[in-house]
């Protein structure tokens, strides 16, 4: 994964929202946490790895993968943020289950909120997570580029 290409195209993102929406002067760090933690959910949601009651498959790759990349765009703006521009140490090995997974993201997240300096820990975590769940690098690239051509559509019909 080129990071950092995709801190830059994330920059160019958050910065269209910030000029187009008039939020030079407020503090998004604590919303940005707030939309992690909730598209984290959606992406356990979509893959139902917790909902031990039922017998309902996951949804489709290709959504899983949609909702995972919703909160990379998070996770890079919340470094930029930090001042971070890039990120070089990729996990090495799986988490030992996807809700194990999970609850890692969670925990990173509420660490950030704390110690701004956890947001390594952060990255990392979460792309632990998509190993997990069987994401691959290059395939989490291109749909983050994809869904970033989306975001920007976005803003262009006022969303």
């Amino acid at each position: 994964m080129n990071f950092e290409r995709l801190f830059t195209l994330q920059k160019q993102l958050d910065d269209r929202i910030v000029l187009e929406h008039n939020l030079e002067d407020v503090a998004l760090f604590e919303n940005k946490l707030l939309a992690l933690k909730v598209e984290v959910g959606e992406l356990a949601n979509e893959t139902r790895c917790f909902k031990y009651w039922s017998k309902k498959a996951p949804s489709p790759k290709t959504t899983i993968l949609e909702e995972y990349v919703d909160g990379i765009h998070f996770i890079l703006s919340l470094g930029l943020e930090l001042g971070m521009t890039t990120f070089e140490d990729l996990p090495e090995k799986m988490a030992e289950s996807e809700v194990q997974a999970f609850h890692e993201v969670y925990r990173a997240i509420d660490r950030l909120t704390e110690k701004p300096e956890a947001y390594h820990r952060l990255m990392k975590s979460y792309l632990t997570l998509g190993q997990t769940i069987g994401l691959q690098y290059e395939e989490i690239n291109e749909a983050y580029l994809k869904k970033n051509k989306v975001n920007h559509n976005r803003q262009d019909q006022g969303y």
